[in-house]
């Protein structure tokens, strides 16, 4: 196990303040699909942007008056996010932004690296000097980016990477594994890793791609496996409270 830590502040989690929940509604003339899509995307922009923070609670009335919508609508959004592990949904007493322990962000990045390990040499015997080259751009992209985005955003465009060495192992079992693993890993990033390390991270796969075109599938794998040592080392685990409404965290507050 890693040494992630956690702490509390000891507020207790943040509670929605009904009396200042914003009324703005969405386009009377959105299908339910589309109100549906609007509510995932919000909920899910909120938590990546580190607004609303591990451990808020999700009300499903509270919910439904922000976004004009029916209680079965934000069940069926609440249910989603639930299956990507965005939120926590708790017997009898509704949803929470996930708040992941130390033993599950363990686990997680152990099973993380021994999916990368087996990634890698399938990607040095069937890779291409055309796939090389489309790599090296991607990280020329990658570096710009860092200089570009917040780490929030950059998370996700970090994540990018691995996805496509996951694509050049010609194994789309071992790809659809491998992205389910890293989407719950950036949502895991994305909220809990200090800002200052993604130069680091770049110079990191950098070398893994000049292993891997030099033939040194070991020297890749254990590059890769001290990437991602690191990177979980750098999660720090927070529980932390805001004096800020549902609202106004999703942007739906009132003008």
């Amino acid at each position: 196990m890693s040494s992630t830590a956690t702490k509390s502040n000891g507020r207790g989690r943040p509670k929605v303040r009904p009396s200042v929940l914003g009324n703005r509604k969405p386009s009377a003339r959105a299908s339910a699909a589309e109100k549906e899509q609007d509510i995932y995307d919000a909920i899910v922009a909120s938590v990546m942007g580190q607004r609303l923070k591990p451990g808020t609670k999700l009300p499903e009335l509270a919910l439904c008056e922000l976004f004009g919508v029916g209680r079965s609508l934000v069940q069926k959004v609440l249910q989603r996010l639930a299956h990507d592990h965005v939120v926590q949904l708790r017997p009898n007493r509704g949803a929470i932004v996930a708040m992941p322990s130390p033993e599950e962000v363990g686990q997680l990045f152990e099973a993380r690296r021994a999916l990368e390990a087996s990634v890698l040499p399938l990607v040095a015997e069937r890779a291409a000097r055309a796939d090389y080259a489309s790599l090296r751009r991607q990280l020329r992209e990658e570096h710009k980016a860092m200089h570009r985005y917040a780490q929030t955003q950059w998370a996700g465009l970090a994540s990018a990477f691995h996805l496509r060495l996951g694509e050049l192992s010609g194994n789309p079992i071992l790809y659809r594994y491998l992205s389910e693993i890293i989407s719950r890993c950036s949502l895991v990033v994305a909220l809990f890793q200090p800002p200052g390390n993604a130069t680091c991270e770049h110079e990191e796969h950098v070398r893994v791609v000049d292993y891997l075109e030099q033939g040194n599938v070991r020297a890749a794998q254990r590059e890769m496996k001290r990437h991602l040592i690191d990177l979980e080392h750098h999660i720090r685990l927070v529980e932390e409270s805001t004096d800020q409404s549902l609202a106004d965290i999703l942007g739906l507050a009132a003008e």
